[in-house]
């Protein structure tokens, strides 16, 4: 059965009237931001219009042929105007923004979202157990698939839950959870809005660093006093200006010492409010985005226990952080050219500096509970958005004991509902492992990480591609994509080796393991590879862990054969109707007896030089062969060619097969000498709109078609 029939929501929406809904949105929106232009335009030239009344009957009251009433008859239409012009630009900002979140919504469903959102990148650790094995992160990921969060706290919050393997109770918690959130779209369009403008984020690592930066005592009694004495010079400037009873000389008695006592304040303390301008600048920018966020939090109201939870730990945190972003936009106002020169003279600066190192000494520990929260209720928040929007998706089974996992009708949620094929998968304590071969693009590698994507969108709670889901509490440990580094100084076998130790080591654990290994010991010999392979199997077996291998080497398959260990041999391969290109994607039983190595050569394939021969004339010769839209390089040796021969090569060439889309073709050249041999090496770059089959031969005077 394929994934992507549409089964009925609870509420019976299907999936195509959920589309329905977002594109109707989309058209609503669209008819509201033009008619929120026409009205900002219409109250823009009424204010205009005011303006230019206003003046104009102000010139002719200066000449005093007008009372100056009738200019001031205009101005309540002006106000009037600008505040119209305001919330129309206000609502359609909010508009716009709407917009982008229900095109992205759409884009979802579509199947057309890769690349069109963050990708988490960021929290990608080569080092994880599986996140870059299972495409947890980066382009076309599972991350950019859920990610609809609105901050960058939120996306931490979400990169976390998919990085981790909690407790049952908490995995169920979070499932009541977003089974609440997951009808509440209303909700959802609120955190979208949050923010005066959408490119205003709050990031955990804006306030992080705020928080963990050297804290800087302040006697109460300093701060006391500059409040007061910044107060009474307020008072006698003020006194100055309203009333001739005390002459400045009198008043400057007073205020010149007090002057000198904030210049000596200000210069004491001059270091250390130019470090706190400069960590608190980005955090007064994300503070209000976060207010909201949190105000918002603490008004809902829940049923579910997580939810609830969440909900009071953020209680009164709005109030606290209302009183930091005033502070902050104060510090904001002191740097304004209007206000610097009264403010140095005030104190503002140093006196907003004491105020903010207090509130931080008070409320610090309670921002990293608000911030934590704030990030988990946007992480529930995005999977209830994918819960919503994958309405044929279904909640997992969670049982106590043993390693299990057995699902029905499983598919890769990376994949577009109409391409992907849904498999039967039964691992427990009765078959410990699948021994997975098949021939080359069979889909091998796209089962494993099926297995392991909705594995980890059942531990953060959401649903999963499946009919149904059944499965304990797994440690996931995948080796998929295991690569060499020259920085580290590992082979690819050897990576291999490191991540297989890894996964032998978390079996000895309490929490069972769920190992995914793609081509296991491909970079070793075959009799090599059969022995390690299964004492790796048997170690993870006896230890209770399940898992799933794939392999290309048949030999391999002996292992599965093992009673003891209770595996069983499967395959994927091609629909049996005689070529070997045509998929089927199931999993089927026993050992694959089909090989398509090359048939992908014959077609040409998608890497570029499929197959080829050497063809020598006159000690120099080319490989040939069929080539596709990449890069062919062809090596001409050539015994006593010179760079000026060279330097005269030029390139004809002849179709050998009829194909669509022209072709190019560009020469490089280098060429090394020693005592035996010149060597030339000649690079032929080909794009073209096709496979292009092409044989050619080289020589040192010239490439010519053969």
């Amino acid at each position: 059965m394929a994934c992507g029939v549409p089964d009925e929501y609870h509420n019976g929406v299907t999936l195509e009237e959920l589309l329905v809904q977002y594109e109707s949105k989309l058209r609503e929106l669209q008819v509201g931001l033009i008619d929120a232009r026409f009205h900002n335009t219409v109250a823009a030239v009424v204010f205009a219009a005011s303006a230019v009344l206003f003046l104009t009957l102000s010139l002719y009251a200066v000449r005093q042929q007008l009372s100056f009433l009738w200019p001031s008859l205009s101005l309540p239409v002006a106000a009037a105007s600008a505040r119209r012009c305001r919330r129309y630009r206000q609502s359609r900002n909010r508009m716009s923004r709407l917009q982008g979140f229900y095109g992205r919504a759409v884009q979802r469903i579509q199947g057309n979202w890769a690349r069109n959102g963050a990708d988490g990148s960021e929290f990608c650790d080569s080092a994880h157990a599986y996140a870059r094995d299972l495409n947890v992160f980066g382009e076309g990921s599972l991350y950019e698939l859920l990610c609809t969060v609105r901050t960058a706290i939120g996306q931490r919050g979400l990169a976390e839950y998919l990085l981790t393997s909690p407790p049952l109770d908490e995995i169920r918690a979070r499932q009541d959870a977003i089974r609440e959130l997951k009808e509440r779209a209303a909700l959802r369009e609120e955190v979208a809005l949050l923010g005066k403008f959408e490119f205003l984020q709050a990031g955990w690592e804006t306030f992080d660093e705020w928080l963990h930066s050297p804290a800087l005592s302040v006697s109460t009694p300093l701060r006391v006093v500059a409040l007061i004495t910044s107060t009474a010079l307020v008072c006698l400037v003020l006194t100055g200006f309203a009333t001739s009873l005390v002459p400045w000389g009198t008043l400057a008695i007073w205020m010149v010492p007090i002057l000198a006592f904030h210049a000596a304040i200000g210069i004491f303390f001059h270091g250390r409010v130019t470090r706190l301008l400069n960590r608190l600048h980005p955090v007064s920018v994300e503070a209000q985005v976060l207010r909201q966020g949190l105000r918002l939090l603490e008004d809902q109201r829940f049923q579910s226990i997580k939810l609830r939870g969440l909900s009071q730990r953020v209680r009164n945190s709005s109030q606290s952080m209302r009183k930091l972003e005033r502070l902050l936009n104060g510090l904001n106002e002191r740097n304004k050219p209007w206000f610097y020169g009264p403010s140095l003279a005030l104190l503002v600066g140093t006196q907003l500096w004491m105020a903010i190192e207090a509130w931080r000494a008070e409320h610090g520990a309670d921002l990293r509970i608000w911030l934590d929260a704030w990030a988990e209720f946007e992480a529930l928040n995005a999977l209830a958005a994918y819960a919503y929007e994958n309405p044929e998706n279904t909640f997992p089974e969670f049982t106590s004991g043993e390693a299990t996992f057995e699902a029905e009708d499983l598919g890769n949620p990376l994949l577009p509902r109409s391409s992907c094929i849904g498999n039967d998968i039964e691992l427990n304590g009765s078959l410990r492992f699948y021994l997975l071969s098949g021939s080359n693009m069979s889909g091998k590698s796209t089962l494993l990480r099926t297995i392991g994507l909705n594995a980890v969108l059942a531990f953060a709670g959401a649903p999963v591609r499946a009919r149904s889901l059944r499965l304990a509490r797994l440690s996931i440990w995948a080796s998929l994509s295991v690569v060499d580094s020259l920085l580290d100084g590992k082979s690819k076998f050897l990576a291999e080796v490191d991540r297989l130790r890894q996964t032998l080591e978390a079996a000895q654990g309490d929490t069972p393991v769920l190992f995914l290994v793609d081509e296991i010991f491909s970079g070793t010999n075959s009799r090599d590879g059969r022995i390690a392979a299964e004492a790796v199997v048997r170690t993870l077996v006896n230890r209770g862990a399940i898992g799933a291998l794939s392999t290309h080497d048949i030999a391999l398959s002996e292992i599965a054969a093992e009673g003891e260990l209770r595996g069983v041999n499967v395959h994927m391969g091609s629909r049996g109707g005689g070529d070997p290109m045509d998929f089927d994607y199931r999993l089927k039983q026993g050992v694959t007896d089909e090989t398509n190595a090359l048939a992908i050569r014959e077609n040409g394939g998608g890497a570029g030089l499929a197959a080829g021969r050497w063809i020598g004339r006159k000690h120099c010769c080319v490989q040939t062969g069929a080539i596709g839209p990449s890069t062919v390089r062809a090596i001409a040796h050539s015994r006593d060619a010179s760079a000026s021969r060279l330097s005269a090569c030029s390139i004809s060439w002849r179709r050998i097969a009829s194909s669509t889309g022209p072709a190019s073709f560009q020469v490089s050249t280098q060429r090394r000498t020693n005592s035996r041999s010149s060597i030339l090496r000649l690079s032929l770059s080909i794009s073209a709109g096709s496979r292009t089959p092409l044989r050619a031969f080289a020589s040192p005077r010239r490439l010519r078609s053969i």
